[in-house]
């Protein structure tokens, strides 16, 4: 099953692609929007990319990180950016999807909650390859993808 996990930025969205029967990251990569488009035409832009990813990979089912409910400063482009994603997802053929924060996305990973900042900041070993290597948004990501198999 190929599954799909995003992070949404204010300029850019990172998503980690992932091979959950061989548990393998087929791609991490980010779309990032062009500061010249306005926002109507960013939102677009960025679905329009979205919808290609989720065909060209065959993607099954997905996993969005949202901003947490508590956040002291809420960014409104990415919560606009999390609502885009979120209604790519339900115009594709996706069999399945989940929207998280910390605590769904733990429980989805079988991770306990207290795990996922300490390896998000790359505190902690995960069992993917070059871990080390990414930003803490790809990691939030490739977490976001492995837990999409129990969306």
């Amino acid at each position: 099953m190929i599954t799909i996990g995003i992070r949404a930025a204010p300029k850019a969205v990172i998503f980690a692609v992932y091979d959950a029967d061989a548990r393998a990251l087929l791609n991490v990569e980010d779309i990032r929007i062009p500061a010249a488009f306005a926002t109507p035409d960013a939102l677009k832009y960025l679905r329009s990319n979205l919808l290609d990813v989720l065909r060209e990979f065959r993607v099954e089912r997905a996993g969005v990180r949202i901003t947490e409910a508590a956040a002291q400063g809420v960014n409104v482009e990415r919560v606009q950016i999390e609502g885009v994603i979120q209604e790519a997802f339900a115009s594709s053929d996706l069999a399945a999807y989940y929207v998280g924060q910390i605590a769904s996305i733990s429980a989805r990973v079988g991770i306990d909650r207290g795990r996922f900042k300490p390896l998000v900041a790359g505190e902690e070993a995960y069992e993917v390859e070059n871990w080390d290597g990414m930003s803490k948004e790809a990691r939030e990501a490739v977490l976001c993808a492995v837990g999409a198999v129990n969306a």
